[in-house]
């Protein structure tokens, strides 16, 4: 089947940062696509010219069938959901309502539909804490917290859908996803984004003091934490030969890591801040949270056996310098009174 040839890609979460940048490559790719958003955390300027914008919930039923009567849904690639994994702790049934019955909904919508494929964007949070520090699609699935559960359980929902209705699925479980588009057109936009790399870009320009590194005393090389980067772009061209995976072999349930295979450590990135800035991020040692493993490191060995993915940008200055790149996009925006988004006319 050729790109378009039955009907547009919904991407769920499409003006998000991950989803935002499938979008784009989805675009660059030739897919017609169509972005489903709440603009909670989403921003609508993200979306590209051409691009039909939906602006709603998952879990509203009436406007996911007007969506797939509409344009001919062939696959839908679902990203929304809340991510922070304190705050599913604090308030884990807003969790599992979100990520999970909602994406309930969304399923059954799909399937009611007749949408062919479906694409999950879940997270290594669903191993929790494994015992080895590589870790491979059959690490025992352990979450510690309502939001690995919450993802777990759309997992299995996706499983059951696809042995009941026939529907071919592919999850993909992210480790630290990092950087923006290498052109500026998307990155990580979110007020009060929790991810280390954001939050160090942050305080590189200014817009933190500090940056505290949770736990010294681990064994690893410098003691701190070691985990997996990915550039987003990288990712989200893993989502695109997914698609096309499951277009060219229907039937065949997939899931797979998404990882270079390498770790670094907190001041391994807090060092390559530095280096892309010229200057020197003052770091507030603290001590470990509960939970957090000393290392955690993906095995890609399925993905890269799977599909023709050749990562663009496994490197963690380049990484680094895009982040920056565009946290300074978002300061030279806000300093001439523009926000992350903008209003964007004829969005339904």
């Amino acid at each position: 089947m050729n790109a378009g040839e039955k009907g547009a890609v919904l991407v769920t979460g499409g003006a998000g940062y991950i989803g935002s940048h499938a979008v784009l490559a989805l675009v660059d790719a030739g897919w017609p696509v169509a972005v489903l958003d709440d603009l909670s955390t989403g921003f609508l300027d993200t979306v590209p010219d051409g691009v039909k914008f939906y602006e709603g919930d998952i879990g509203d039923c009436g406007l996911l069938e007007r969506i797939f009567a509409e344009l001919g849904i062939c696959a839908i690639m679902h990203f929304a959901g809340s991510v922070v994994v304190p705050e599913s702790v604090a308030d884990p049934l807003a969790y599992y309502d979100n990520n999970t019955g909602r994406s309930r909904v969304l399923i059954a919508a799909a399937v009611r539909a007749g949408v062919p494929r479906f694409i999950f964007s879940s997270t290594a949070a669903v191993y929790g804490v494994p015992e080895r520090t590589a870790v491979t699609e059959d690490t025992p699935t352990q979450p510690i917290n309502p939001y690995g559960w919450s993802k777990l359980m759309t997992e299995q929902m996706l499983a059951d859908a696809s042995a009941a209705h026939g529907l071919d699925v592919c999850v993909l479980r992210y480790f630290n996803v990092a950087g923006a588009d290498p052109r500026g057109r998307a990155g990580q936009s979110t007020a009060g984004a929790t991810h280390l790399i954001k939050v160090a870009c942050e305080a590189a320009l200014g817009k933190r003091e500090r940056v505290a590194v949770y736990g010294t005393d681990y064994d690893t090389s410098d003691g701190t934490g070691v985990r997996d980067y990915i550039h987003v772009s990288d990712l989200a061209a893993a989502h695109v030969l997914a698609l096309d995976a499951l277009v060219a072999e229907p039937g065949r349930p997939l899931t797979m890591n998404c990882g270079y295979g390498r770790g670094f450590s907190v001041l391994d990135v807090l060092d390559a801040v530095d280096r892309a800035s010229g200057g020197h991020i003052e770091r507030v040692m603290q001590p470990r949270r509960p939970g957090d493993p000393a290392a955690l490191i993906a095995d890609p060995s399925r993905l890269r056996a799977t599909l023709p993915w050749v990562p663009r940008y496994a490197d963690l200055d380049t990484i680094v310098a895009h982040a920056l790149d565009w946290e300074r996009r978002l300061a030279q925006r806000a300093a001439g009174g523009g926000g992350a988004a903008s209003d964007r006319a004829g969005s339904a």
